[in-house]
């Protein structure tokens, strides 16, 4: 057997097989993942330091000047990590970024937990449980590790191997990558799952990230933002997120309109 077989396998055995806290796998539909959790951080960080360097087309408000705004963001998120669902808490930075851009509906996590939200989602959205939900399906894709799921399966075995290794150009073209990248059907409806999980133990409405779908319909039914328009059609997704939060017997009922307003209103 080559040193490069004996490393796929060794390093696949490391990687793939592993189980969450709740004794479940770390890929649920089976996927491969070839990169150790230690890559995540390091391909977030780069793609973080990637969208730092394009200012006019990711244009960052600043976390000194807004500093309620983010105050108000990182407390939705501390709720959703406090909740002791999130597999990856102490792994990773879950750091935010606020994108100012009111045309774009759009909301993103990188591998490693660095969250985006443009300013047109926020703008968007009707209360603090929506904003919740969106925000928790996207630490789901970081937190079961999508990314790196995704691109073990694009790129192929032995230039991830190479990846996973250490090798820094190829770290590049993979980072570069990742801001192309598009989940499969089976990842946006795991995160979908995890995010109501992760909502269940909190005030907030679980099934909160179905708002967003049922305003999109109710306007019209026009097209979801790339971030969530993979396949299930929204009609389904709705459906989904009402059926988990039943299973799961969630109580919260919290919207938090009137302080999801102000914080809207800090964006006019």
């Amino acid at each position: 057997m080559s040193r490069l077989l004996m490393s796929i396998l060794a390093v696949g055995l490391l990687v793939s097989c592993g189980t969450g806290k709740d004794g479940k796998s770390d890929v649920p539909d089976g996927g491969f993942n070839l990169f150790p959790v230690e890559k995540d951080r390091e391909l977030g960080a780069q793609v973080a330091k990637e969208i730092a360097s394009k200012p006019a087309e990711f244009p960052i408000l600043d976390s000194a000047s807004n500093v309620a705004a983010y105050k108000y963001i990182y407390g939705v998120r501390d709720k959703i990590l406090a909740t002791g669902q999130v597999k990856h808490k102490d792994d990773f930075l879950w750091k935010i970024h606020i994108i100012k851009n009111d045309t774009t509906l759009n909301a993103f996590c990188t591998p490693g937990g660095y969250i985006y939200f443009y300013t047109g989602i926020i703008k968007y959205l009707e209360n603090e449980a929506q904003l919740a939900g969106v925000m928790g399906h996207e630490m789901a894709h970081a937190d079961l590790r999508h990314s790196t799921r995704q691109m073990t399966k694009v790129f192929g075995v032995q230039i991830l191997l190479a990846a996973a290794l250490g090798d820094q150009s190829v770290l590049g073209q993979i980072t570069t990558g990742l801001l192309s990248l598009k989940f499969s059907r089976n990842h946006e409806t795991e995160a979908d799952h995890l995010g109501v999980h992760y909502l269940c133990p909190t005030e907030w409405q679980s099934d909160g990230g179905a708002g967003f779908f049922e305003k999109i319909m109710a306007e019209g039914g026009q097209t979801p933002p790339e971030f969530l328009s993979t396949h299930p059609s929204p009609d389904n997704r709705v459906e989904n997120y009402h059926t988990w939060a039943q299973e799961e017997g969630c109580s919260g009922n919290a919207t938090n309109e009137a302080a999801f307003r102000n914080f809207q209103a800090l964006f006019d």
